[in-house]
């Protein structure tokens, strides 16, 4: 109509893992501002009903290259939180946690270049620093411990030569330990405080590898999605590897027990197992560098986190331990807990 004023088009955001913990949440942000958000999901590691009202959703693999890159049409920016964040099962399953790990983030970012995003937000993980000393700062040289922590540092090394080939911006973002509702909580491998919440929740005993003593903070998810959403536009993330996470109340696997135990209502009965291979005793990054460029600042403390943890499991229903993933390399070391009655699940 002549002189009306045009309604400028909405900016399209795209994420992996959008069934997933934080996939999920990051949509809630972006639609919340009017964004357009689609996503995909293989629900290996989510729940279909995370999936927020709004998003254009499909379920669909990384490593389908021509489907993810006719799904990705339109977006400007791209976020890559899809992955198989199984760091202790990396050793026993190291094919699956590469494959879903390395080669899905050139998928993602081989659709991103071809539909010509603007960015590239890239999800890594703590992992990617290993045997460092605490607390983890962007500046030290990377030591993974692990094949997952391995092929985190590798896939950010490609997604960052990529976007510099090809011309587009890359940001890594470095959450850790987060925690909250949608968190999958039926995964005997990982989600160390959903695990004990929702054994607690069906009077189980809960199991403790090592002796308890190895040192974590933990984020509540919404401190996490804050940041990781203004890394969307801010022009000071470009080309930033960024901590986003606590660096303080360090909290030993014991007393995140004892924590839980007395949220739920209930003494846990701990159950010991031998330590994991390459488990790092102690675990937290500095979160200076994201105060410094994106005015981060938790705000939800561990207390209030678990409760609210506990509440939506308790909502949903516990369930039994899911054994979902197929167990590549047998043998002594594997944790008994990830052994389902019938035995590890094989190709």
């Amino acid at each position: 109509m002549v002189g009306s004023a045009a309604v400028p088009a909405r900016e399209r955001v795209f994420i992996s893992g959008v069934a997933g913990f934080l996939g999920s949440h990051l949509a809630d942000a972006f639609l919340a501002e009017g964004w357009e958000v689609a996503g995909i999901d293989n629900l290996v590691g989510g729940y279909l009903d995370n999936v927020p009202e709004g998003v254009s959703f499909q379920v669909a693999d990384c490593n389908d290259l021509p489907r993810v890159r006719a799904l990705m049409a339109g977006a400007s920016v791209v976020y890559h939180c899809a992955a198989t964040a199984y760091e202790g099962l990396s050793v026993f399953s190291p094919h699956f946690v590469t494959q879903n790990v390395v080669t899905a983030t050139t998928g993602m970012m081989s659709a991103a270049i071809a539909n010509r995003a603007r960015r590239f937000v890239h999800c890594s993980s703590m992992a990617r620093y290993g045997a460092n000393p605490v607390p983890f700062t962007e500046d030290q040289t990377p030591r993974p411990q692990d094949p997952y922590g391995i092929g985190k540092l590798a896939a950010e090394g490609l997604v960052k030569n990529l976007a510099e080939v090809h011309g587009i911006e890359w940001v890594v973002a470095v959450p850790h330990n987060i925690l909250g509702p949608r968190q999958k909580y039926d995964d005997p491998y990982r989600n160390v405080a959903a695990i004990f919440a929702n054994r607690l929740l069906q009077g189980l005993p809960l199991p403790i590898y090592g002796d308890g003593s190895q040192e974590r903070c933990f984020s509540f998810v919404s401190d996490v999605v804050e940041p990781l959403r203004r890394m969307a536009t801010d022009p000071r993330c470009a080309g930033e590897v960024i901590n986003v996470g606590p660096d303080d109340h360090l909290i030993t696997v014991r007393e995140l027990a004892e924590r839980v135990g007395a949220i739920v209502g209930v003494a846990p009965t701990l159950e010991l197992h031998p330590p994991r291979p390459c488990e790092v005793a102690r675990a937290t990054c500095s979160a200076a560098k994201a105060r410094a460029l994106l005015g981060y600042e938790p705000r939800v403390s561990l207390d209030e986190g678990l409760r609210a943890l506990v509440a939506w499991i308790r909502a949903r229903g516990p369930r039994p331990f899911h054994h979902h993933l197929e167990v590549e390399l047998e043998g002594p070391l594997l944790p008994r807990p990830w052994v389902a009655a019938s035995g590890p699940r094989r190709p």
